[in-house]
């Protein structure tokens, strides 16, 4: 019997998985558990015009860069999205993204609906797009405030920006309620499997049903 390949080494295309939620729905906690050694996954690192802070590291947490290289970066087009968020900007590089994916390599993006709204205008082809509603506005209060990072006006701020993170939830592919972590960080896994599964992501396919039909 001839051999054949394991499914496995089929060349196969990455893709960009977008997680957004309003503050305290749980999107931060599931980007960590889905980045665990093995995953297969990498995070997205986002250039910013911003000072790095002490606790900070290059390359790990942002790339720092001022703001005459941004201005070039955007207007070459070599950004897939970008915002300007209280006087500081931040963007995705396209570079090392497609490089990823050409690689085969996934890459997670933690950004809210405005981004999202940039890739999908960009790549949509290569996007699978999730987003993460509390159980409730009372339970995501409950969480802010469990937090104690915050004071009540900031919380309040916080609250009036989910009402309008929330009302994009259409825009997404996927949509699930986070009313159980684990329940919720099996979903995204599973979500993650299909999509690596899709036939468009996997140019290798073609060559290895050839081999299979090509065998007596």
């Amino acid at each position: 019997m001839a051999d054949t390949a394991p499914a496995d080494t089929i060349a196969r295309r990455g893709f960009m998985l977008v997680l957004s939620s309003p503050s305290g729905a749980g999107k931060s906690t599931l980007t960590r558990a889905l980045l665990k050694p093995g995953s297969g996954l990498e995070l997205s690192i986002s250039v910013t015009t911003r000072a790095r802070r002490h606790s900070e590291i290059e390359d790990v947490h942002y790339r720092f860069i001022d703001q005459k290289r941004f201005d070039r970066m955007r207007d070459a087009g070599e950004l897939l999205e970008w915002a300007e968020v209280h006087g500081n900007c931040y963007a995705t590089p396209r570079e090392p993204v497609e490089a990823a994916l050409a690689a085969g390599r996934d890459v997670l993006f933690d950004i809210d609906w405005q981004g999202t709204r940039q890739l999908a205008e960009k790549m949509a082809d290569d996007l699978a797009r999730v987003f993460i509603l509390p159980p409730s506005m009372a339970e995501l209060r409950a969480r802010l405030d469990r937090r104690a990072e915050d004071p009540p006006e900031v919380i309040a701020r916080r609250l009036a920006a989910a009402r309008d993170e929330i009302a994009h939830w259409d825009e997404y592919d996927y949509v699930l309620v986070n009313d159980d972590l684990q329940r919720s960080l099996e979903a995204v896994q599973a979500i993650i499997a299909a999509e690596r599964l899709k036939r468009a992501r996997q140019p290798g396919l073609p060559a290895f049903v050839d081999g299979l039909l090509s065998e007596p």
